[in-house]
């Protein structure tokens, strides 16, 4: 008896809908009043490896007063567009923080569709936890560390502890580093932060990973984050004068982590990672 064509044999559909063909990339960074901020830093060298084009202004698949930026082309077998969230329409510095991520990956997933999620950036990192410069880490799980609810339930709500997307192939093939990220919207480290960030077991922290994951799940999208470290939030340098001094370099060693991270997934079924 001749074998079903292969879109009926058991098992096809689950594979066919299990390929990854489009990858959204949402960038974010700490963003600085310098010659290059840090979200062009991140998002510029990527878009030149993947040969990207930025969609005009006119075809912008967002509301015509987002500030938000895209980039879009044909990578090998995938489909990738690049969003970062551009400048702030008053104060004319990089868009950062929760707000903005959780925003531009809703319009994002609401309009792109993406099969995959790839949160890349910057990121400030533990020496107690083992992080040193240019480090790159493959979050394990991700926490908002600044969202202080002391009312039952809603102070568990306000950490909003999840699993990032479990990627043990892409990890092992890569020798990424694996730790917890920790997100809040301020760059300095208060002490009620501090305490939260411990209690969160976090190795890394930034100003999106969190947020993005927050929708990413809301919308059933497989997310996972990328983070090369600046700056040792516990170290001896100021916080500030670390990063700037660092993202050039950093910024580098991103570009090549996602690359790779790229091309693993490429022709890849997200069983596969």
């Amino acid at each position: 008896m001749a074998s079903p064509p292969p879109s009926e044999q058991p098992g096809a559909a689950t594979a066919e809908a299990d390929t990854i063909s489009k990858v959204l990339i949402v960038m974010g960074a700490i963003g600085f009043a310098r010659l290059i901020t840090a979200m062009e830093a991140e998002a510029m060298p990527l878009v030149h490896n993947f040969k990207l084009d930025e969609a005009p202004a006119d075809e912008s698949i967002f509301p015509k007063d987002a500030p938000w930026i895209r980039y879009h082309g044909k990578y090998k077998s995938l489909h990738i567009d690049l969003v970062r969230p551009g400048k702030d329409i008053i104060f004319g510095v990089d868009s950062v923080g929760t707000v903005s991520a959780a925003l531009l990956t809703y319009a994002s997933i609401q309009t792109l569709k993406p099969d995959l999620i790839i949160n890349a950036g910057t990121a400030g990192g533990f020496n107690a936890k083992g992080a040193s410069v240019g480090d790159v880490y493959l979050a394990s799980d991700v926490a908002f560390h600044d969202r202080r609810i002391p009312i039952p339930v809603f102070d568990t709500y306000g950490v909003g502890a999840r699993k990032a997307f479990a990627t043990p192939n892409l990890l092992n093939e890569l020798n990424f580093k694996a730790g917890k990220l920790s997100t809040g919207d301020s760059l300095d480290m208060a002490p009620q932060d501090e305490e939260a960030i411990v209690s969160n077991d976090a190795t890394v922290k930034d100003m999106e990973g969190a947020a993005v994951a927050y929708v990413a799940d809301m919308f059933s999208t497989p997310a996972i984050f990328v983070k090369a470290v600046t700056d040792i939030v516990d170290g001896e340098k100021p916080t500030a004068e670390e990063f700037l001094m660092n993202l050039r370099a950093v910024t580098t060693t991103l570009e090549l982590a996602v690359v790779k991270v790229v091309d693993f997934i490429s022709g890849k079924h997200i069983s596969d990672l």
